[in-house]
């Protein structure tokens, strides 16, 4: 059993971390923060820097506290946090299948981090090095409370309307290349 939950929180926390760092700067073929921030001011997120900057905080971090198994409740809140924002704001009217831009992906790795809060990290993570035991009905209840906290607050600061320049369209999800996982 801990190699198998060492196995999803590797490749969770990994792969929000790395979605984060495309954010953050540039990596993996990322739009870093200047592409992002355009991106999410296509969204309705002004500023839409300071926007992908937090995403991309979200992402890294949470990623990598799910990966080495640290505080994992609050690396799974982070986590689905940052999923169901963009499930919300870009996925959902496209129904569930990524094939079609989709709500299937943010909905997998949101449940999985959230799994973790349940079950816990496992033996092989620095939660049980450090002696915490932070898993279980009531951690897994208050990581999703969070989550859905944390996504609401990043939902209230969002313009209903985009905002564009003059002439110019909001940016668009095109062939799911969007910078927002």
């Amino acid at each position: 059993m801990d190699m198998g939950l060492l196995l999803l929180r590797l490749t969770v926390g990994l792969t929000l971390a790395a979605h984060g760092t495309q954010k953050l700067f540039g990596w993996f073929g990322g739009a870093g923060l200047e592409g992002t921030g355009k991106f999410m001011e296509g969204l309705g997120f002004h500023p839409g820097r300071r926007h992908a900057l937090m995403a991309g905080l979200v992402e890294t971090s949470g990623g990598i506290l799910l990966a080495i198994g640290l505080l994992t409740p609050l690396g799974a809140s982070l986590v689905a946090s940052v999923m169901l924002v963009a499930a919300i704001t870009v996925h959902i009217r496209k129904g569930f299948f990524e094939t079609n831009g989709g709500y299937e992906y943010v909905l997998m790795v949101g449940v999985a981090a959230l799994i973790l809060s349940f079950t816990g990290p496992g033996k092989l993570s620095a939660d049980a090095f450090l002696g915490y035991s932070l898993a279980g009905l009531v951690w897994g209840i208050g990581s999703a409370a969070l989550a859905v906290l944390g996504a609401l607050v990043q939902l209230t600061q969002r313009r209903r309307q985009p905002v564009t320049e003059k002439g110019a369209s909001p940016i668009t999800d095109s062939a799911h290349t969007i910078p927002n996982g």
